[in-house]
């Protein structure tokens, strides 16, 4: 989990790979939600911060979160860091009785999160200048099955 203490690092993490990589413009990148967002990170055997999501818990009582922010370092992607901080977010998710997570997926990354149990709701749309696609997974002990499309 991060502290107020990674909070450099994250920010630092998130600039590169939105900003300077991806192009997202840098107004929109860090917004008032992520103060109450549940943030994880991994490290590299140095120490330093290749990865790292966050949490938004449903704020009406609901049990549907949404995650969004996945970044991860480009020098390591496709090492399991990612899956970590997904893992830990699903983790932390669950302690506090969601039970479904919801995301927008960058295309590029879709079958990153069907590997890890996501199923596509909806047509493919533009948002921040990048092709995404909103994407749900009930969670569970040893849930892999993805959600499907409500009828």
């Amino acid at each position: 989990m991060a502290t107020a203490a990674d909070w450099p690092e994250v920010v630092d993490l998130r600039t590169r790979v939105f900003v300077h990589e991806q192009g997202v413009p840098p107004e929109i990148e860090q917004d008032e939600r992520d103060a109450a967002a549940v943030h994880a990170l991994a490290r590299d055997d140095d120490g330093r911060v290749v990865a790292t999501g966050r949490l938004l818990l449903p704020g009406d009582g609901g049990t549907t979160a949404s995650l969004g922010r996945m970044a991860t370092d480009a020098r390591v992607r496709g090492r399991g860091f990612g899956a970590k901080v997904l893992a830990e977010l699903h983790r932390q998710a669950r302690l506090r009785g969601v039970e479904v997570v919801e995301l927008h997926a960058q295309v590029t990354a879709r079958r990153f999160y069907e590997r890890a149990g996501y199923a596509a709701v909806g047509e493919e749309y533009e948002e921040a200048g990048i092709r995404h696609v909103t994407m749900r997974r009930r969670l569970g002990c040893e849930q892999t099955r993805p959600v499907r499309p409500s009828a």
